[in-house]
Protein backbone atom coordinates (compact mmCIF):
# COMPACT_ATOMS: atom_id res chain seq x y z
CA UNK A 1 0.00 0.00 0.00
CA UNK A 2 1.15 3.45 -1.05
CA UNK A 3 1.61 5.58 2.49
CA UNK A 4 2.62 8.35 1.15
CA UNK A 5 -0.73 9.89 -0.16
CA UNK A 6 -2.33 9.08 3.17
CA UNK A 7 0.54 11.57 4.91
CA UNK A 8 -1.56 14.85 2.74
CA UNK A 9 -5.32 13.56 4.37
CA UNK A 10 -7.17 15.76 6.49
CA UNK A 11 -8.75 12.60 7.62
CA UNK A 12 -7.10 10.55 10.15
CA UNK A 13 -5.79 7.11 9.06
CA UNK A 14 -4.61 4.35 10.98
CA UNK A 15 -3.87 0.86 10.29
CA UNK A 16 -4.00 -1.86 13.10
CA UNK A 17 -2.55 -5.57 13.19
CA UNK A 18 -4.75 -8.40 14.24
CA UNK A 19 -4.23 -7.57 17.87
CA UNK A 20 -4.96 -3.95 17.17
CA UNK A 21 -1.66 -3.05 17.86
CA UNK A 22 -1.06 0.42 15.22
CA UNK A 23 0.86 0.10 12.06
CA UNK A 24 1.00 3.15 10.95
CA UNK A 25 -0.91 6.59 11.70
CA UNK A 26 -1.01 9.58 9.61
CA UNK A 27 -0.29 13.44 10.72
CA UNK A 28 -3.86 14.00 10.94
CA UNK A 29 -4.37 10.89 13.20
CA UNK A 30 -1.46 12.35 15.42
CA UNK A 31 -3.62 15.46 15.63
CA UNK A 32 -7.02 13.51 16.17
CA UNK A 33 -5.52 11.08 19.24
CA UNK A 34 -2.81 13.72 20.46
CA UNK A 35 -0.15 10.99 20.49
CA UNK A 36 3.27 11.54 18.65
CA UNK A 37 3.45 8.68 15.92
CA UNK A 38 6.20 7.26 17.99
CA UNK A 39 4.28 6.56 20.73
CA UNK A 40 1.20 4.97 18.13
CA UNK A 41 3.61 2.90 15.85
CA UNK A 42 3.50 -0.39 17.96
CA UNK A 43 1.53 0.34 20.94
CA UNK A 44 -1.98 -0.80 21.36
CA UNK A 45 -4.77 1.14 19.74
CA UNK A 46 -6.70 1.01 23.29
CA UNK A 47 -3.57 2.98 24.50
CA UNK A 48 -4.66 6.18 22.68
CA UNK A 49 -8.30 5.72 23.11
CA UNK A 50 -9.28 5.30 26.73
CA UNK A 51 -12.80 4.57 27.96
CA UNK A 52 -13.60 3.62 24.21
CA UNK A 53 -14.17 -0.66 25.11
CA UNK A 54 -17.46 -0.83 22.62
CA UNK A 55 -15.59 0.96 19.72
CA UNK A 56 -12.20 -1.31 20.56
CA UNK A 57 -14.55 -4.27 21.00
CA UNK A 58 -16.48 -3.68 17.10
CA UNK A 59 -12.93 -3.27 15.82
CA UNK A 60 -12.00 -6.95 17.19
CA UNK A 61 -14.67 -8.21 15.26
CA UNK A 62 -14.21 -6.50 12.30
CA UNK A 63 -10.72 -8.16 11.94
CA UNK A 64 -11.97 -11.59 13.22
CA UNK A 65 -15.06 -11.75 10.76
CA UNK A 66 -12.59 -9.77 7.90
CA UNK A 67 -15.54 -7.46 7.11
CA UNK A 68 -15.47 -3.77 7.48
CA UNK A 69 -18.04 -1.18 8.80
CA UNK A 70 -19.35 2.27 8.23
CA UNK A 71 -20.77 4.45 10.84
CA UNK A 72 -22.06 8.23 10.40
CA UNK A 73 -22.54 9.38 14.08
CA UNK A 74 -19.37 7.15 16.08
CA UNK A 75 -19.25 8.96 19.60
CA UNK A 76 -15.37 8.70 20.96
CA UNK A 77 -13.83 10.01 24.45
CA UNK A 78 -10.83 11.99 23.18
CA UNK A 79 -9.08 14.04 25.48
CA UNK A 80 -11.43 13.59 28.14
CA UNK A 81 -14.69 14.63 25.97
CA UNK A 82 -17.02 12.85 23.78
CA UNK A 83 -16.65 13.51 20.01
CA UNK A 84 -18.51 12.53 17.10
CA UNK A 85 -16.93 11.63 14.37
CA UNK A 86 -17.56 9.50 10.82
CA UNK A 87 -15.67 6.33 11.10
CA UNK A 88 -15.01 3.73 8.27
CA UNK A 89 -13.22 0.34 8.83
CA UNK A 90 -12.00 -1.92 5.86
CA UNK A 91 -9.93 -5.29 6.08
CA UNK A 92 -6.62 -5.52 4.47
CA UNK A 93 -3.70 -7.57 3.57
CA UNK A 94 -0.82 -5.30 4.03
CA UNK A 95 2.12 -6.91 5.16
CA UNK A 96 1.18 -7.08 9.26
CA UNK A 97 -1.43 -5.07 9.31
CA UNK A 98 -5.12 -6.47 8.66
CA UNK A 99 -7.63 -3.33 9.43
CA UNK A 100 -7.74 0.69 8.02
CA UNK A 101 -9.79 2.96 9.74
CA UNK A 102 -10.60 6.77 8.99
CA UNK A 103 -11.62 8.59 11.68
CA UNK A 104 -12.88 12.09 10.56
CA UNK A 105 -14.62 14.81 12.73
CA UNK A 106 -18.23 15.82 11.58
CA UNK A 107 -17.87 19.38 13.11
CA UNK A 108 -14.80 19.64 11.14
CA UNK A 109 -16.96 20.66 8.03
CA UNK A 110 -19.08 22.30 10.29
CA UNK A 111 -16.20 24.73 11.31
CA UNK A 112 -14.77 25.33 7.87
CA UNK A 113 -18.45 26.53 6.54
CA UNK A 114 -18.54 28.57 9.78
CA UNK A 115 -15.17 29.79 8.81
CA UNK A 116 -16.22 30.97 5.45
CA UNK A 117 -19.46 33.07 6.59
CA UNK A 118 -17.10 34.61 9.12
CA UNK A 119 -14.94 35.92 6.41
CA UNK A 120 -17.51 37.43 4.60
CA UNK A 121 -19.19 38.88 7.56
CA UNK A 122 -16.09 40.35 8.76
CA UNK A 123 -15.53 41.98 5.46
CA UNK A 124 -19.29 43.14 5.17
CA UNK A 125 -19.07 44.61 8.49
CA UNK A 126 -15.13 46.25 8.07
CA UNK A 127 -17.00 48.25 4.95
CA UNK A 128 -19.45 49.31 7.09
CA UNK A 129 -17.51 50.48 9.73
CA UNK A 130 -15.44 52.39 7.45
CA UNK A 131 -18.35 53.64 5.48
CA UNK A 132 -19.73 54.76 9.01
CA UNK A 133 -16.61 56.15 10.51
CA UNK A 134 -16.06 58.52 7.48
CA UNK A 135 -19.53 59.83 7.75
CA UNK A 136 -19.17 60.60 11.11
CA UNK A 137 -15.58 62.15 11.21
CA UNK A 138 -16.13 64.44 8.40
CA UNK A 139 -18.61 66.62 11.22
CA UNK A 140 -16.64 66.20 13.91
CA UNK A 141 -13.97 68.83 13.19
CA UNK A 142 -16.91 71.38 12.28
CA UNK A 143 -18.08 70.88 15.51
CA UNK A 144 -14.98 71.13 17.65
CA UNK A 145 -14.37 73.82 15.75
CA UNK A 146 -17.27 75.79 16.41
CA UNK A 147 -17.27 75.16 20.12
CA UNK A 148 -13.64 76.42 19.86
CA UNK A 149 -15.10 79.48 18.86
CA UNK A 150 -18.52 79.53 20.83
CA UNK A 151 -16.09 79.26 23.61
CA UNK A 152 -14.14 82.89 23.26
CA UNK A 153 -17.48 85.08 22.48
CA UNK A 154 -18.96 83.44 25.69
CA UNK A 155 -18.92 86.16 28.52
CA UNK A 156 -19.62 84.07 31.11
CA UNK A 157 -16.40 81.86 32.54
CA UNK A 158 -18.66 79.60 33.55
CA UNK A 159 -20.27 78.70 30.82
CA UNK A 160 -17.17 77.74 29.15
CA UNK A 161 -17.45 74.44 30.78
CA UNK A 162 -19.88 73.32 28.77
CA UNK A 163 -18.04 74.11 25.25
CA UNK A 164 -14.89 72.00 26.85
CA UNK A 165 -17.56 69.19 27.35
CA UNK A 166 -18.52 69.30 23.54
CA UNK A 167 -14.56 69.29 22.65
CA UNK A 168 -13.41 66.60 24.71
CA UNK A 169 -16.57 64.27 23.43
CA UNK A 170 -15.91 65.03 19.96
CA UNK A 171 -11.90 63.97 20.63
CA UNK A 172 -13.23 60.91 22.07
CA UNK A 173 -15.21 60.03 19.16
CA UNK A 174 -12.57 61.07 16.59
CA UNK A 175 -9.90 59.06 18.26
CA UNK A 176 -12.30 56.09 18.19
CA UNK A 177 -13.33 56.63 14.65
CA UNK A 178 -9.70 57.22 13.85
CA UNK A 179 -9.29 53.34 15.35
CA UNK A 180 -11.57 52.08 13.17
CA UNK A 181 -10.47 53.98 9.96
CA UNK A 182 -6.58 53.08 10.99
CA UNK A 183 -4.38 53.20 7.82
CA UNK A 184 -2.59 50.37 8.17
CA UNK A 185 1.32 50.52 8.71
CA UNK A 186 3.13 48.75 6.28
CA UNK A 187 3.75 44.94 7.73
CA UNK A 188 7.27 44.41 9.12
CA UNK A 189 7.84 40.90 7.79
CA UNK A 190 10.51 39.14 9.74
CA UNK A 191 10.90 35.55 11.25
CA UNK A 192 9.24 35.20 14.82
CA UNK A 193 9.62 33.55 17.86
CA UNK A 194 6.04 32.89 19.50
CA UNK A 195 7.24 33.21 22.60
CA UNK A 196 9.18 36.29 22.68
CA UNK A 197 5.59 37.73 21.43
CA UNK A 198 3.53 35.84 24.16
CA UNK A 199 6.15 37.35 26.85
CA UNK A 200 5.62 40.50 25.91
CA UNK A 201 2.08 39.99 26.08
CA UNK A 202 2.52 38.94 29.70
CA UNK A 203 4.57 41.61 30.62
CA UNK A 204 2.00 44.18 29.75
CA UNK A 205 -0.94 42.20 31.50
CA UNK A 206 0.85 41.92 34.83
CA UNK A 207 2.01 45.37 34.64
CA UNK A 208 -1.33 46.97 34.30
CA UNK A 209 -3.28 44.39 36.45
CA UNK A 210 -0.41 43.55 39.28
CA UNK A 211 -2.49 42.45 41.85
CA UNK A 212 -5.29 39.47 41.91
CA UNK A 213 -4.16 38.33 38.21
CA UNK A 214 -2.32 35.12 37.74
CA UNK A 215 -0.49 34.82 34.26
CA UNK A 216 0.20 30.88 34.12
CA UNK A 217 2.38 30.04 30.82
CA UNK A 218 2.06 26.30 29.08
CA UNK A 219 4.30 26.41 26.28
CA UNK A 220 5.70 23.69 23.45
CA UNK A 221 9.19 25.16 23.22
CA UNK A 222 9.79 23.40 20.26
CA UNK A 223 7.83 25.52 18.02
CA UNK A 224 9.34 26.41 15.24
CA UNK A 225 10.10 30.06 13.94
CA UNK A 226 7.49 31.56 10.91
CA UNK A 227 7.48 34.79 9.28
CA UNK A 228 5.08 37.81 9.82
CA UNK A 229 4.53 40.97 11.64
CA UNK A 230 5.55 41.12 15.08
CA UNK A 231 4.17 44.35 16.66
CA UNK A 232 0.31 43.58 14.67
CA UNK A 233 0.43 39.53 15.78
CA UNK A 234 1.73 41.17 19.55
CA UNK A 235 -1.68 43.14 19.80
CA UNK A 236 -3.93 40.40 18.42
CA UNK A 237 -2.87 38.12 21.23
CA UNK A 238 -2.53 41.39 23.95
CA UNK A 239 -6.08 42.61 23.01
CA UNK A 240 -7.84 38.71 23.51
CA UNK A 241 -5.31 38.17 26.93
CA UNK A 242 -6.45 41.89 28.07
CA UNK A 243 -10.26 41.56 26.97
CA UNK A 244 -10.21 38.16 29.45
CA UNK A 245 -8.38 40.31 31.83
CA UNK A 246 -10.94 43.05 32.13
CA UNK A 247 -14.05 40.84 32.64
CA UNK A 248 -12.65 39.17 35.03
CA UNK A 249 -11.92 42.62 36.30
CA UNK A 250 -8.45 41.64 36.61
CA UNK A 251 -8.33 39.21 39.62
CA UNK A 252 -8.08 35.28 38.06
CA UNK A 253 -6.32 33.30 36.30
CA UNK A 254 -5.37 33.69 32.62
CA UNK A 255 -3.46 30.68 30.84
CA UNK A 256 -1.12 31.35 27.83
CA UNK A 257 -0.65 28.01 25.92
CA UNK A 258 1.20 26.69 22.65
CA UNK A 259 1.12 23.81 20.73
CA UNK A 260 1.56 22.47 17.31
CA UNK A 261 -1.04 21.96 15.23
CA UNK A 262 -0.84 19.30 12.46
CA UNK A 263 -2.84 19.09 8.72
CA UNK A 264 -4.85 22.09 9.54
CA UNK A 265 -7.30 23.77 7.14
CA UNK A 266 -7.53 27.47 6.97
CA UNK A 267 -10.03 29.64 4.49
CA UNK A 268 -10.00 26.35 2.21
CA UNK A 269 -6.11 25.85 2.02
CA UNK A 270 -3.94 22.81 3.56
CA UNK A 271 -1.15 23.51 5.91
CA UNK A 272 0.89 21.05 7.04
CA UNK A 273 2.22 22.88 10.66
CA UNK A 274 0.42 25.41 12.30
CA UNK A 275 1.14 26.73 15.76
CA UNK A 276 -1.57 26.84 18.23
CA UNK A 277 -1.86 30.15 20.39
CA UNK A 278 -4.56 29.55 23.35
CA UNK A 279 -5.49 32.39 25.65
CA UNK A 280 -7.68 30.66 28.33
CA UNK A 281 -9.40 32.30 31.57
CA UNK A 282 -11.39 31.10 34.38
CA UNK A 283 -13.84 34.08 33.98
CA UNK A 284 -17.42 34.60 34.15
CA UNK A 285 -17.63 33.40 30.31
CA UNK A 286 -19.05 34.90 27.45
CA UNK A 287 -23.43 35.49 27.40
CA UNK A 288 -25.14 33.35 25.19
CA UNK A 289 -26.44 36.26 23.36
CA UNK A 290 -23.04 38.13 22.38
CA UNK A 291 -21.58 34.21 21.38
CA UNK A 292 -21.96 35.07 18.02
CA UNK A 293 -20.79 38.45 17.24
CA UNK A 294 -18.03 38.84 19.82
CA UNK A 295 -15.71 39.65 16.64
CA UNK A 296 -18.08 42.30 15.35
CA UNK A 297 -17.30 46.07 15.74
CA UNK A 298 -18.72 47.97 18.55
CA UNK A 299 -20.43 44.86 20.36
CA UNK A 300 -19.04 44.60 23.91
CA UNK A 301 -20.26 42.93 26.91
CA UNK A 302 -18.54 45.29 29.10
CA UNK A 303 -19.70 48.69 30.23
CA UNK A 304 -17.53 51.30 28.24
CA UNK A 305 -16.05 49.09 26.27
CA UNK A 306 -15.16 50.06 22.24
CA UNK A 307 -16.18 46.54 21.18
CA UNK A 308 -13.26 46.20 18.46
CA UNK A 309 -10.28 44.97 20.65
CA UNK A 310 -11.74 41.37 19.05
CA UNK A 311 -12.68 42.84 15.91
CA UNK A 312 -8.76 44.09 15.12
CA UNK A 313 -7.44 40.63 16.42
CA UNK A 314 -9.52 38.81 14.13
CA UNK A 315 -8.26 41.32 11.17
CA UNK A 316 -4.60 41.20 12.64
CA UNK A 317 -4.46 37.04 12.48
CA UNK A 318 -6.37 36.85 9.09
CA UNK A 319 -3.60 38.74 8.07
CA UNK A 320 -1.21 36.50 8.53
CA UNK A 321 -3.36 34.00 7.12
CA UNK A 322 -4.72 32.62 10.14
CA UNK A 323 -7.44 31.64 12.03
CA UNK A 324 -8.99 32.68 15.29
CA UNK A 325 -11.83 30.84 17.25
CA UNK A 326 -13.21 29.87 20.78
CA UNK A 327 -15.25 28.22 23.26
CA UNK A 328 -16.66 29.52 26.47
CA UNK A 329 -18.80 27.95 29.49
CA UNK A 330 -18.87 29.86 32.98
CA UNK A 331 -15.76 29.58 34.38
CA UNK A 332 -13.27 28.72 31.38
CA UNK A 333 -13.13 30.89 28.60
CA UNK A 334 -10.68 29.57 25.65
CA UNK A 335 -9.92 31.34 22.18
CA UNK A 336 -8.03 29.78 20.07
CA UNK A 337 -5.08 31.68 17.09
CA UNK A 338 -4.03 29.44 14.75
CA UNK A 339 -1.20 30.80 12.59
CA UNK A 340 0.21 28.44 9.36
CA UNK A 341 3.82 27.67 9.51
CA UNK A 342 4.90 29.06 5.95
CA UNK A 343 8.12 29.65 3.95
CA UNK A 344 9.84 32.78 4.22
CA UNK A 345 9.20 32.92 0.43
CA UNK A 346 4.87 32.58 1.31
CA UNK A 347 5.37 35.17 4.45
CA UNK A 348 3.18 37.96 2.35
CA UNK A 349 0.24 39.29 4.68
CA UNK A 350 -3.10 38.79 3.26
CA UNK A 351 -4.48 42.21 2.23
CA UNK A 352 -7.89 42.47 3.41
Amino acid sequence: MALQGLELLATAVLLLDERLHVTYANPAAETLLAHGRKHLVGAPLAKALPGNDAFLARLAQAVASDAGFNDNELALELGGQSTMLHCVAVPVEEEDARLLIELRELDQQIRIAREAKLLEQQQANRELIRNLAHEIKNPLGGIRGAAQLLERELPDPDLREFTQVIVKETDRLQSLMNRMLTPHRLPQIEMLNVHEVIERVRALLLAEYPEGLAVRRDYDVSLPDFPGDKESLLQAILNVARNAAQAMAGRGEIVLRTRIARQVTIARTRYRHAVSVEIEDNGPGIPDELAGKVFFPLVSGREGGTGLGLSLAQNYVHQHHGLIEFESTPGRTRFTILLPVRSPGEAGLARR
